[in-house]
C-alpha cells in the first residue's frame, strides 16, 4: 500500500519496519543511480570495511549502485547494531526529500 502512495508523511514512514523503509529508499535511490545515497549508509553500517572498495569513477556508477545493494543485503536479518536509529533516519529522510 505504502509503495504506491507518493508522499507518505513521516508518521506514516516512521510506523514502517526498517526492512520495510530500507527497501523503499534503495529502490528510489537505485531508479535514480543515486551512489551518493548508498556511499553516506556504507559508511554506518557496523562492518563498513568493504565500503572503501568502491571507488565511484563515473563509468562505474551503475555496477557500484548494485554493489552497495549486494553489501545491504548482506546485513538483512542480521540487525543494524547501535546505527539502526540513524540508518532509520536516513531511510526517512531520503524517501521524504525524493519523492
Amino acid at each position: 500500500m505504502l509503495a504506491r502512495m507518493t508522499s507518505p508523511s513521516f508518521a506514516e514512514l516512521d510506523a514502517l519496519p526498517t526492512e520495510e523503509l530500507r527497501e523503499l529508499a534503495f529502490t528510489r535511490a537505485r531508479e535514480h543511480l543515486d551512489v551518493r545515497f548508498f556511499w553516506s549508509l556504507l559508511k554506518r553500517l557496523p562492518d563498513s570495511e568493504n565500503a572503501s572498495e568502491l571507488d565511484g569513477a563515473p563509468n562505474t556508477i551503475g555496477p557500484i549502485v548494485d554493489e552497495a545493494v549486494a553489501l545491504f543485503r548482506e546485513f538483512e536479518g542480521h540487525g543494524y547494531g547501535d546505527q539502526e536509529p540513524v540508518l532509520r533516519a536516513k531511510f526517512i529522510d531520503y524517501l521524504q526529500k525524493h519523492r
